[in-house]
């Protein structure tokens, strides 16, 4: 077994504009004074989310350590289902379920001499399900049965390949022995490894049907979680009407109701703001759409930088068989003129990414100079083009030996605002080099085939995670590659790249637990991916989080968690 979240400090860039103090009217969204707890009614809040999920079973399908598939997902998931310990706003890990955090000095984390290790989790007395099911280690022994099921059609796990053995002396106290050392095994019944399953709702679906598992009415209109709130209503392509839960472990939420509304469109998005909603979760609107509308917004917005934008290349059947060729690769980037990206996409407010390493934590200190960097110098790109055996026709495009035109294909998604913009600006720049583009913008329907994602054939714009953690680093192995073999379900290896030296660095990185020994292995990964290109980095990517003026509480987005951290504790304004 193997995956999970590190709690490495990671970059946040953040700072709050206030916009105009005006009097949110009432409109597409129930906001204002009918939002607010009087004597004779509840506190009642909107949050927009940027997606339309069919069910809680997509986060599930997820690789570990990308971003959500659907924008905003993993910050619902949090809001109604929690794990044994999360993190909070700066990046410390706190018990939920659990009576502690399994370390070394509380001798809950045990590291033998022969490197094998283990850890121990006490569940908290009086801990249950929302529907007051006791939460007991049947759950936890549960869940990890189904999470290594390779016939249920989870994202592929890969943490299971470490543990040794578990056991579960009683009700509430769960001893997981690791045969190989683990730098994160106290994350491990976490969202940044796998939640708890509850056994008493799914043993029999898992038993009887797994084929259809993940097809279960559970997932969405019967989620039943262990978090501060609870379904109460799901209405697909609508929203979810969400109440608090008076079980929750850490007291019942201030909150009374939430209705989440899917919201595709960020236009329409916008719109639910100004006309009353209180807080976006997850990849909401892009910095430009939230600049537009700030000076209207009753409320601040949080500028967070928690992800980066590169281009996914293709190295299964490619299509140009060239972009497999390093050569071409670099051109390609040398093509692109990318602090104008950032100017022009990110309002001047993130930078250029050469690597995936966020440049303001500590360990970058430690990998920088094993960076390989290629600059915009579009004479090197026309160089490299022609050293391979390609020349210009009439029309300025380049054109291979029997007179075809070179062309690429260029696949994004639609789900986030800044795809579309930066999709066209670096076909553009392609275009100008002389290499003839196809843009593919991915309906939001046609984004959740896996096996469609997957078999793009020659790039693919993203935008995805960049944590320096377990799940980050380790989807760019091998085996985290989507094939035909694991139905699809890799675990973010998007460019199905394959390098035994690379998978040897990650896995040093992943089992060593002196940091200066580690940070040289993060060297080596980082050297290998930027030498061959695995990825053309494009830039870091800074994401608003829209806070209505009316909560109090609510911190948005946090180095490694998301908005509903701490949700038990958001309140309205009186």
């Amino acid at each position: 077994m193997h995956v999970a979240k590190s709690l490495g400090s990671l970059a946040m860039v953040a700072f709050i504009v206030t916009g105009c103090a005006t009097t949110p009217s009432r409109g597409a969204v129930d906001g204002g004074a009918d939002g607010a707890r009087s004597a004779s009614g509840p506190k009642r809040m909107t949050i927009g989310l940027r997606g339309d999920p069919p069910s809680m079973a997509r986060e599930r399908t997820n690789p570990s350590g990308s971003v959500s598939s659907v924008p905003g997902l993993d910050a619902l998931q949090q809001l109604l289902h929690v794990g044994l310990v999360h993190a909070n706003y700066h990046g410390e890990l706190l018990p939920l379920l659990a009576e502690n955090v399994p370390t070394v000095d509380n001798g809950l984390w045990q590291v033998q001499s022969d490197g094998q290790m283990v850890t121990t989790w006490k569940i908290k007395e009086g801990a249950s399900w929302q529907d007051g099911h006791p939460f007991t280690t049947d759950d936890l022994l549960f869940t990890l049965s189904v999470d290594q099921d390779p016939d249920v059609g989870f994202a592929r796990n890969n943490v299971h390949s470490l543990i040794d053995h578990v056991d579960a002396p009683d009700a509430r106290t769960v001893v997981v022995t690791w045969s190989h050392p683990y730098i994160e095994a106290d994350l491990l019944f976490s969202e940044e490894v796998v939640l708890p399953l509850p056994k008493h709702l799914l043993e029999r679906a898992y038993t009887e049907d797994k084929a259809n598992f993940l097809g279960v009415p559970y997932w969405s209109s019967e989620y039943v979680g262990t978090g501060p709130f609870k379904v109460r209503d799901w209405v697909l392509d609508s929203h979810i009407v969400a109440e608090a839960n008076p079980k929750y472990i850490l007291g019942r939420p201030r909150i009374d109701e939430i209705e989440v509304r899917f919201i595709q469109d960020p236009t329409t998005l916008a719109a639910n703001l100004l006309s009353g909603a209180d807080l976006t979760i997850g990849r909401a609107l892009s910095l430009d759409q939230a600049l537009q509308i700030k000076d209207q917004w009753n409320g601040t917005w949080v500028l967070t930088t928690r992800a980066w934008t590169p281009i996914n290349v293709q190295f299964v059947n490619s299509n140009p068989a060239v972009v497999t060729n390093l050569r071409f690769r670099q051109a390609m980037l040398h093509a692109l003129d990318r602090q104008q990206l950032v100017d022009s996409i990110m309002a001047g407010q993130s930078q250029i990414s050469y690597t995936w390493v966020n440049p303001s934590i500590p360990e970058y200190q430690a990998i920088q100079d094993s960076i390989v960097k290629y600059d915009f110098d579009i004479r090197r790109a026309a160089q490299l083009v022609e050293g391979l055996g390609y020349r210009k026709g009439s029309d300025g495009y380049y054109l291979d030996g029997s007179g075809q035109r070179l062309t690429v294909e260029l696949r994004t998604t639609v789900q986030n605002a800044i795809h579309p913009p930066t999709t066209a600006a670096v076909a553009n720049a392609w275009e100008q080099l002389g290499v003839g583009v196809d843009q593919n913008l991915v309906s939001p329907q046609l984004a959740q085939d896996r096996e469609y994602r997957a078999q793009f054939p020659a790039f693919e714009l993203v935008q995805t995670g960049n944590t320096l953690t377990s799940a980050g680093i380790r989807r760019y192995l091998s085996t985290s590659a989507a094939l035909p073999e694991n139905h699809f379900a890799g675990g973010g290896n998007n460019s199905r790249y394959s390098n035994p030296d690379l998978d040897e660095a990650i896995n040093r990185y992943l089992t060593t637990i002196p940091k200066s020994e580690r940070n040289r292995a993060l060297a080596q990964v980082v050297n290998i991916q930027t030498s061959q290109l695995s990825m053309l980095p494009l830039f870091y990517s800074t994401e608003p989080t829209m806070v209505s003026n009316r909560l109090k509480n609510v911190t948005g987005r946090g180095d490694v968690a998301n908005e509903p951290w701490n949700a038990e504790e958001w309140d309205i304004v009186s």
